[in-house]
């Protein structure tokens, strides 16, 4: 077994387990989305989340798991096996992409973009819960 196919293994594996951090998420936030589930992190005063709310946003962090390990495997597999300008320039366009739908999912859920500030509101509640 050379490095190649080791590396080429892995990478199937994160691929996998990123796969799978999506469907299992999905499927684990239905019933905690019937039960009621509320985020901690809510803002201060914020009416309680709807079932359809709360299932979109426990999916949408599933969603970025998911999304976080798919990009290590693609980063796996181009860079620890020689990398060509070619392999890099399509590994830069998947991570381009996979990032701007993080970005997306992450203001979804949040209704935040990732570098703002958490609402001074917010904090109080979550060290309170």
């Amino acid at each position: 077994m050379d490095f190649q196919h080791i590396i080429e293994t892995v990478g199937r594996f994160m691929d996998f387990a990123g796969v799978a951090v999506m469907v299992v998420g999905a499927l684990v936030s239905i019933p905690l989305a019937l039960r009621g589930f509320q985020p901690q992190r809510q803002p201060a005063g914020s009416e309680p989340l709807s079932i359809y709310r709360s299932y979109r946003q426990l999916l949408g962090r599933s969603i970025l798991l998911g999304l976080e390990l798919l990009v290590a495997a693609d980063i796996i597999r181009t860079v620890a096996v020689t990398p060509t300008f070619e392999s890099v320039g399509v590994l830069a366009m998947i991570v381009l992409i996979r990032t701007f739908l993080s970005f997306s999912l992450e203001l979804e859920i949040t209704g935040r973009w990732p570098w703002q500030k958490q609402p001074a509101g917010s904090s109080a509640a979550s060290a309170a819960g």
